[in-house]
């Protein structure tokens, strides 16, 4: 028997949870539901879910911290819904670490579906892991497993990575030294016009040139192509058959 995904709703309005909880059960899913964010951190500390919603306008707390809190664990997804549908807001919540960004008030099915994407994207990449033990690349002094979502560099440190970095990533490195538009690097958010989401790929690439670049204003590995998108510009070596 397939075991259910556990999603966490974290918001303060009862309304709200019951429907998402309803909906995302009707979809297969097993929801878990709290209206605040000290009841979700408890919950976190004894079993992990495969994705957390969370809406920012928490009674206890900024959720902003809280998104910016769950994107230091790198074991589920993180998706915001929201009422503040400013582009600045949507932008900030994926600086933060969101994997994507709903506005109050919404489709259900919509929510669904992009909950079902962040799911799925992690998915195939610890598929990808999963088809060969040694699965992974190497790039400088970086060593890339996407099957835990981390990079390891030959100094020790280690750099956690969401499943929608991970998954750009992954893209750029299966292409070493060709340049790819954004449209090409946004995989799941293909065909979305809105600027905040155009944005998602600029925030992404920043996060990922934080964690790899020496000087990530003077990159070495993801280089901008003005007009064009980006080039991943050194030579990728890969351990499995992920290319």
């Amino acid at each position: 028997m397939t075991t259910r995904k556990l999603i966490y709703l974290i918001d303060d309005d009862p309304d709200i949870r019951g429907l998402v909880g309803e909906v995302l059960g009707s979809y297969g899913y097993e929801a878990r539901t709290f209206a605040a964010g000290r009841d979700a951190r408890e919950a976190l500390r004894r079993a992990a879910p495969d994705l957390c919603i969370v809406d920012l306008g928490l009674p206890d707390m900024d959720g902003l911290t809280m998104v910016r809190e769950l994107w230091e664990d790198t074991r589920f997804g993180v998706v915001i819904l929201s009422g503040r549908g400013g582009t600045a807001d949507r932008v900030l919540g994926l600086e933060l670490g969101a994997d994507d960004y709903v506005v109050k008030p919404f489709e259900p099915r919509e929510l669904v579906a992009r909950v079902n994407a962040v799911i799925r994207r992690r998915e195939q990449l610890m598929a990808a892991a999963a088809a060969h033990e040694e699965c992974g690349c190497r790039f400088g002094d970086w060593d890339f497993n996407p099957g835990d979502l981390t990079l390891t560099h030959a100094d020790g440190r280690r750099e956690g990575l969401t499943a929608a970095e991970a998954s750009l990533l992954m893209t750029l490195l299966k292409a070493p030294r060709r340049v790819l538009s954004r449209e090409q690097l946004q995989g799941d958010d293909l065909g979305r016009d809105d600027f905040a989401y155009e944005r998602s790929v600029d925030v992404r690439i920043s996060r990922i040139r934080k964690k790899i670049e020496d000087d990530p204003r003077e990159p070495r590995f993801i280089k901008t192509v003005y007009g064009a998108g980006y080039l991943f510009a050194a030579d990728v070596h890969w351990r499995g058959p992920a290319r």
